[in-house]
């Protein structure tokens, strides 16, 4: 995750591959529910940057890695686009029990949508780019900004662009020791 960008822009041919790569994510049933806003604008990103609470990252010393950044990828999800699809007879019609929220164990939706996240990320770093991904407890005023429909959920941003020097980066840390993590044949 990078934190700090140049002012070099993307190239358009590389955004349109990156883009690609997210569409081509797994999603439950093929229902494909994953939605892209893309923005380039420089007006916009500020925008975005500023409803992200960006000066407050600004004051405790980090760079202005969401405004500088030359591309915000909004990743969204409908879940709706997934209650239909399930509704379909091959999928147990309508009266089927993920035919309704209720019914799915795990909302896939939000799952699918992640996925698509990371073929973001791993596409930008295939073209020799930097991401970084960001949440904000204030993305129901970027929906707004950015006229995002009521059914549709945005989970976060990703940025895009050239990689500049961070002057204060996250947390440093190792990973995890691995028993903490991975277990084998069961927990």
């Amino acid at each position: 995750m990078v934190r700090n960008y140049t002012d070099e822009p993307v190239a358009p041919e590389a955004l349109e591959r990156i883009i690609a790569a997210g569409r081509k994510a797994p999603s439950a049933g093929f229902s494909q529910g994953q939605v892209f806003v893309v923005v380039t604008e420089p007006e916009r990103r500020s925008e975005i940057a500023r409803l992200a609470h960006e000066d407050g990252y600004v004051a405790q010393g980090f760079d202005p890695w969401i405004s500088r950044a030359p591309v915000h990828i909004v990743i969204c999800v409908r879940k709706e686009t997934y209650l239909v699809r399930y509704r379909e007879p091959d999928k147990g019609g309508p009266e089927a029990v993920t035919a309704q929220e209720e019914g799915w164990p795990v909302p896939y939706w939000w799952v699918d949508s992640g996925a698509s996240m990371m073929l973001v990320l791993l596409a930008t770093v295939n073209e020799g780019l930097a991401a970084g991904f960001l949440g904000s407890h204030r993305m129901g005023e970027i929906k707004e900004y950015l006229d995002i429909p009521d059914d549709v959920a945005p989970i976060g941003i990703v940025t895009i662009g050239h990689p500049a020097p961070d002057r204060a980066g996250s947390r440093k840390r190792g990973w995890r020791p691995e028993p903490d993590v991975i277990h084998r044949e069961g927990w």
